[in-house]
């Protein structure tokens, strides 16, 4: 299993807040970086800058273009990605501690849209 991309990738990721109930982190990347193999929690993620990548994750890969200033949810999964635009990344992600509940589908890759 992928680890915490706290720890995976710490020169990218770090913990902004943190309690029982949630971890609160910030991404922060440039035109082609690239994170190792990590996991996430069910989470919401906020875009403060506009970004393209590419998530890679069992043999699956996407691509995703999300503007500035979105809220999206992200299902629990693990994944790799690289920065395949020409801007810096720049999220936050507010992971929930709380267990999921029980998936009837395979969860998509990357995150949902609006």
């Amino acid at each position: 299993m992928c680890g915490d991309p706290v720890i995976t990738n710490p020169s990218l990721y770090r913990v902004v807040f943190e309690n029982e109930r949630v971890r609160v982190l910030e991404y922060r990347d440039g035109p082609g970086d690239r994170t190792t193999p990590h996991r996430h929690p069910d989470s919401v993620m906020v875009t403060l800058s506009s970004f393209r990548r590419r998530l890679a994750s069992g043999g699956r890969r996407v691509d995703v273009e999300i503007p500035a200033g979105q809220v999206r949810w992200l299902d629990a999964q693990e994944h790799s990605g690289e920065n395949v635009g020409d801007t810096p990344t720049h999220t936050v992600f507010v992971e929930l501690k709380e267990e999921a509940p029980a998936r009837v589908a395979a969860a998509r890759l990357g995150p949902a849209e609006p």
